[in-house]
């Protein structure tokens, strides 16, 4: 049966402007917030312009599966300009793998292709399990819709807003290749010939062609791929300038319509520490590595590099993390299956060569590249970035003490903050509202009026506060977040509905009202702390050698440090991304050198 899952609701007028002068008091100056208080008063009056938004939302809900997905998708994604790579796409890595020569990266590679196809398929006859809520209000089914746009939907740049295009079955043919890219080059790789799906020993095989045909110098053509760590903006530009020659927009139909990409990285040169290989994962290196070596409009990238650095990094548009996590669950699944029956011979099938896909390289298209291989350098250079592991106790601790593990973390960095600046700023946690028809996310304000005071207790001497008190100010503040929590996961926090409000008084009235211009409210979506948690990936997998074996999987179970979840959309200005797993592995940036956080 189809699933049927309630719309969101639209959250009562009044609750949404009292909650959000109470999430800003602390956090503005007295004079700013006795202003603000008059604004919003002046909003939530009696036939005032709030009431005439919420009731135009409360007719959009009734017209549309879910109200604030179209708002919340341009918002967050599709209007803004700042590149992909680094500000938007997470990525996930896997355990460092020790291929002993070439054909074990491509064996590798096959081997996750092959779990590709295999998950493609469980989704085209609908047979992923439906998910459950875990953690608060845990057990309500989720809608699932986040998942049909793993492998067939692409983001398309524009000049003033991308566009996210999702595959019709209705309208055009089903995909049956993926692109590979190698040495900055892209190969047409079909997975599907005669109405076969190809073996894992015919696409060792074709990988193998693929990797000899790019290192043929002679064809070598310009790196295309390096246009899509742009700004979209400037990716768009140079977009329409490609589609004018015939050749470029075939091939620019042939990546669009594609799988997902698959790329075969070279060497980077660097120690392949967990930092190191985020950042792989994360840009490439920059373009003298494997930074053009990518297509990011693509929301699945995998990669299998040379030096035995693995992972997905992803475009973050069609889905949350957790959709992502659960895919690439599946995919380690199949890989740790398929170690007890590795390939190591060449297909006996008679295949068709891979496809090179060609490009015409007018001289605006050169100075887009290099303009692009500028910036990125630069993007690579002013990122501070590193990978956390914290291993002197996890969530199982943290549960005994009767606390929510993702609550007690978020005070942590509360915590952290104000004992660097000595003051608390708007945060970003990220809630998923998939409990709702095309649910998404939500935003947990954690910088709680209760943070502060708890933040205060522990870093004021001058309060000469007992430990007692400190527990008591902790425990306020769990209950603060963990009450917050609830709001959001239930459709009742204040962002989306803000957003709503703001994007229906644009479409009805002359003017935007004042509460969307006032200080306090462009201060409310300044995130310096942007930040979410996924669960640890638990697949683990043998690294016992088999006689004869080409290469072992590594000396360790899989891992996952997830990495960059910066989503700085319209209303994420300055970003951190901080990723917490059920090992406490964070993966963070650092805007100075003792902040756990990452910002621009």
């Amino acid at each position: 049966m189809p699933q049927v899952l309630p719309k969101l609701p639209v959250p009562p007028l009044q609750q949404t402007l009292q909650m959000y002068l109470q999430c800003m008091k602390h956090l503005v100056s007295e004079e700013q917030y006795a202003k603000t208080k008059g604004i919003v008063e002046k909003f939530g009056a009696a036939g005032g312009p709030g009431e005439i938004a919420q009731q135009k939302l409360l007719e959009r809900q009734g017209k549309t599966e879910n109200w604030v997905l179209e708002y919340w998708l341009e918002d967050m994604y599709l209007n803004n300009r700042l590149a992909l790579p680094v500000n938007s796409s997470p990525a996930i890595i896997f355990a460092h793998q020790r291929f002993q020569d070439a054909n074990d990266q491509l064996r590798f590679a096959a081997n996750l292709i092959s779990g590709v196809l295999d998950y493609k398929a469980l989704l085209d006859t609908h047979a992923v399990p439906v998910d459950f809520a875990r953690g608060q209000l845990s057990g309500h089914p989720l809608c699932m819709k986040q998942y049909y746009g793993l492998f067939s939907s692409y983001r398309l740049p524009g000049h003033t807003k991308d566009t996210l295009v999702a595959q019709k079955n209705n309208i055009m043919p089903e995909p049956e290749h993926i692109i590979v890219a190698c040495n900055n080059q892209f190969f047409v790789l079909d997975v599907v010939i005669n109405f076969r799906r190809l073996s894992e020993g015919d696409l060792f095989t074709q990988l193998r062609k693929i990797v000899k045909m790019s290192e043929n110098e002679e064809e070598r053509l310009p790196p295309i791929g390096l246009l899509t760590s742009d700004g979209r903006t400037e990716w768009a530009e140079a977009r329409a300038i490609l589609v004018e020659d015939s050749t470029n927009r075939d091939s620019l139909d042939m990546i669009e319509r594609s799988l997902c990409l698959v790329c075969l990285d070279s060497p980077s040169g660097e120690e392949p520490s967990d930092t190191n290989r985020a950042l792989q994962l994360l840009h490439g290196g920059g373009y003298h590595k494997n930074s053009a070596n990518r297509w990011y409009d693509k929301p699945m990238q995998l990669v299998v590099g040379r030096d035995g650095v693995c992972g997905t990094v992803c475009e973050h548009s069609p889905f949350e993390g957790i959709v992502l996590v659960q895919c690439v669950e599946h995919l380690l699944k199949h890989m740790k299956e398929g170690a007890k029956k590795l390939v190591r011979a060449d297909s006996v099938s008679e295949l068709p060569a891979p496809r090179r896909l060609r490009w015409k390289c007018s001289p605006e298209i050169q100075a887009h590249l290099a303009s692009a291989a500028e910036k990125l350098q630069r993007m690579v250079k002013n990122l501070d970035f590193v990978v956390y592991k914290f291993e002197s106790y996890g969530k199982e601790f943290i549960k005994k003490q009767k606390m929510s593990p993702d609550a007690y973390i978020q005070l942590a960095l509360q915590l952290a903050f104000y004992r660097l600046y000595g003051r608390l700023v708007p945060t970003y946690e990220s809630a998923s509202i998939r409990r709702f028809e095309e649910g998404r996310v939500d935003n947990i304000r954690s910088a709680t009026p209760e943070a502060l005071v708890f933040a205060q207790g522990m870093i004021d001497k001058t309060l000469s506060l007992k430990d007692s008190e400190k527990m008591r100010r902790f425990k306020d503040a769990i209950t603060a977040q963990t009450n917050y929590t609830i709001l959001a996961i239930t459709g009742m926090a204040i962002d989306n509905h803000l957003l709503g409000l703001r994007e229906t008084a644009r479409e009805h009235f002359k003017e935007l009202p004042d509460i969307f211009t006032d200080e306090t409210y462009l201060t409310s979506n300044r995130f310096i702390l942007s930040t979410s948690q996924v669960s640890e990936i638990r697949i683990g997998i043998s690294h016992k050698k088999k006689k004869n074996s080409h290469y072992s999987h590594g000396d360790r179970s899989y891992e996952s440090v997830t990495v960059s979840d910066v989503s700085s959309g319209g209303r994420v200005t300055q970003n951190s991304s901080p990723k917490c797993t059920g090992r406490s592995s964070l993966a963070c940036h650092l805007p100075q050198p003792k902040l756990i956080t990452k910002a621009n």
